[in-house]
């Protein structure tokens, strides 16, 4: 069976976020699929196949990190699109059918791609116990994303907080069903981002998620409110790094970025 690791949100390779994406006849059992994503070993592996013609979806999709299944993931769903647009399996706007709905994902003419996916609905909370010295800075705001992605999503002082947490992971993932997005306002939106974030997932066994897709279905509706534009540009300040394009529409959040394959090989056992 074909494996390939694709980067996401980015356009340069060993950058974004690396995916496993496997095109599949179909589903083998899910201890496989948990063990073939644990020996993928990224943040997330995709695995597809496609669907009968006629339906509301082209294909099926699922998601597996190391540890467990999720409900949604933006950047192995990119990956995912990214290798059936190259490989030509799939032409022009593609439907998953996923755990979170139907979700597409369509190629534009620059060469990106862009996910339609829901908006989190974000519901402010009291800033939890803990979570302040946990994450190792002050928390000014905090807001639960909703069932789909399970974070808690924070906002610290300033983007140097931003790049400098480095926190009590343990400690962490007591606060949330998946993890934490840690966010701040740009320094200076001239360098072609309005908002950075970090994403920490120590309850689906990743420690730093370095480009996450499903997180920005929750930026985008908290920094529009407070930057009143629409479409805004976020940056994921993680070691690898990686931008994310989105643009809000009510219930929906575009996510646009690139990908690149960086390994094409063979499952073996």
């Amino acid at each position: 069976m074909r494996i390939r690791i694709v980067d996401a949100f980015t356009d340069r390779p060993f950058a974004g976020n690396p995916a496993g994406v496997m095109i599949l006849d179909a589903f083998p059992d899910d201890e496989r699929l948990q063990k073939i994503a644990l020996e993928v070993n990224h943040a997330e592996t995709a695995f597809a196949h496609r669907l009968p013609e006629g339906g509301e979806a082209d294909w099926a999709l699922r998601w597996f990190t190391p540890a467990t299944e999720v409900n949604m993931c933006g950047h192995a769903t990119l990956a995912t699109a990214h290798v059936l647009h190259t490989t030509g399996v799939h032409e022009g706007p593609v439907r998953f059918a996923t755990r979170s709905g139907v979700l597409s994902a369509e190629p534009r003419a620059d060469g990106s791609i862009t996910l339609d996916f829901p908006t989190a609905p974000l519901t402010a909370v009291d800033v939890p116990a803990g979570v302040t010295q946990a994450l190792g800075a002050e928390v000014l705001t905090a807001f639960d994303t909703g069932p789909n992605i399970g974070d808690l999503l924070v906002e610290v002082a300033d983007e140097k907080t931003v790049h400098g947490l480095a926190p009590d992971l343990k400690a962490l993932g007591a606060h949330s069903e998946r993890g934490i997005i840690a966010t701040a306002r740009a320094e200076d939106p001239g360098r072609g981002y309005d908002f950075v974030s970090r994403c920490f997932f120590p309850n689906v066994g990743i420690d730093e998620d370095p480009v996450t897709g499903s997180a920005h279905t929750a930026l985008a509706p908290y920094w529009s409110e407070r930057l009143g534009r629409t479409e805004l540009t976020g940056l994921q300040a993680s070691p690898r790094s990686g931008r994310v394009r989105t643009e809000l529409r009510g219930e929906r959040t575009l996510l646009s970025g690139r990908a690149v394959t960086t390994i094409d090989g063979e499952l073996l056992a």
